[in-house]
């Protein structure tokens, strides 16, 4: 996929203007639909980077005649139609075109003579392309990558930032991960039970990721990206039913819906973000709320030590209880950090266990527990970091040195309405505003 689409020119004979307003739209719609066509293109052709070429190809076409056209109702049946009339184009001229039609055909097959319902086997293209990026035949760094490039649509930049790595290396995992797929000639489909627990715990990472950048984008002029966490959600109710007795699938359906019990509240009528500590918590998710505790409280029946999901879950269910940031239970908070810190260390953790010790415990301590972070290397360009220093600042009124901290994460975030939350923030601690 593209790291980005650009139109140029007055295709057809369209202004400029409505050029523009067209190709936005247009990356709207890749956003929201790349990963299905991509999906279904990779069962019908059995080739995830020949998938990615046709849709790229049906792209392409799209830029061309949507501006003269508009939208499709269904963007994304329209791209993959192009898509699929391309790759029979190129099979003409294959000598083996016979089995690749008998192949297309198969897949495109509608609801005729459809097989008795089998339920060990998921008839979902999304959670297949899952399970082929997190095949064992790949290092796990390179399954995530790759998942985040296919599912997201992510760029490269995009996916280094969010593993605090450089863009190069992620680059690399990911071509290397496409040609190790298709060297192993890895099928597109969903694996038997007895082959999920090798590749399971990438797959919960995937998901949760997936939602992560719905929940909070990397980039972009939107806040959130709701669509890409509710299918993040799906994906993850059903792979919690595939396995019942795995603790950890329950946990991030519990995780998942927790914190998207908060959508409504996190963003303003004008598209602008609202903090935690800001939002209207008469808004959250009641129901989803009840939800998630209930599949917290399935995943600790299962017994054992809670994983990493299951202790993100108890966190944010301390919120969901909490009708007020005061009345949060932060000591309980920065205590299950410190226990998520044991089993997953990571600079990440260590930042949000200061967030927790800041409020727990006042903003001296947060500062206290963010000092060890501040040469930590992989941080350096994360817009967190000082975010999180010039809001402990602002709460000790040293405001000064809080815009300072503010500008500076402003200047290293990708997301534009982040952005303008910092640059507020910035403003309003200005001493001689």
């Amino acid at each position: 996929m593209a790291d980005a689409i650009e139109v140029t020119g007055e295709p057809g004979g369209v202004d400029a203007a409505t050029a523009a307003a067209v190709r936005r739209e247009i990356e709207t719609v890749w956003r929201l639909e790349a990963a299905k066509v991509v999906a279904t293109l990779a069962r019908m052709v059995g080739d995830l980077g020949r998938a990615e070429d046709l849709a790229q190809d049906a792209l392409v076409e799209a830029m061309q005649s949507w501006p003269r056209t508009g939208i499709p109702r269904n963007a994304a049946a329209w791209l993959t139609s192009v898509a699929k009339r391309r790759a029979i184009d190129a099979w003409r001229r294959d000598e083996r075109a016979s089995e690749k039609y008998a192949l297309i055909a198969a897949a495109d097959a509608g609801d005729e003579e459809q097989p008795e319902p089998d339920e060990t086997r998921i008839d979902d293209d999304l959670l297949r392309l899952v399970f082929v990026c997190c095949h064992p035949v790949l290092p796990a760094a390179s399954r995530v990558a790759l998942a985040l490039r296919v599912l997201c649509g992510l760029s490269t930049d995009e996916i280094a930032r969010a593993y605090l790595v450089p863009s190069a290396t992620i680059g690399q995992r990911i071509t290397r991960a496409k040609r190790t797929l298709q060297a192993a000639n890895v099928p597109f489909e969903v694996p038997d039970r007895t082959e999920f627990d090798e590749r399971l715990e990438s797959v919960l990472e995937v998901v949760y990721l997936v939602f992560n950048e719905g929940y909070a984008a990397t980039s972009g002029e939107e806040w959130m990206r709701p669509t890409l966490a509710e299918e993040a959600m799906r994906l993850g109710r059903v792979l919690a039913e595939l396995v019942p007795d795995h603790a950890e699938a329950h946990a991030l359906v519990a995780l998942m819906e927790l914190h998207a019990s908060r959508f409504a509240s996190r963003r303003a009528p004008d598209g602008a973000a609202i903090p935690l500590a800001t939002q209207d918590r008469a808004r959250w998710d009641r129901i989803l709320i009840a939800h998630g505790l209930a599949a917290l409280q399935r995943a600790d029946a299962l017994g054992g030590e809670r994983g990493p999901y299951a202790l993100q879950a108890a966190i944010a269910a301390c919120h969901a209880r909490a009708m007020t940031t005061e009345d949060t239970d932060w000591a309980q908070i920065a205590g299950l950090y410190d226990a998520l810190a044991e089993r997953t260390p990571s600079p990440v953790v260590d930042l949000n266990r200061a967030v927790a010790v800041g409020m727990a415990y006042g903003p001296e301590a947060g500062l206290d527990a963010l000092e060890p972070l501040n040469d930590v290397k992989a941080l350096s360009s994360y817009a967190l970091l000082p975010a999180v220093r010039g809001d402990l600042l602002e709460r000790l009124g040293r405001l000064s040195e809080a815009r300072g901290a503010f500008l500076e994460a402003a200047a290293l975030t990708s997301n534009e309405r982040e952005r303008d939350e910092l640059l507020r923030r910035a403003a309003a601690a200005d001493p001689l505003g």
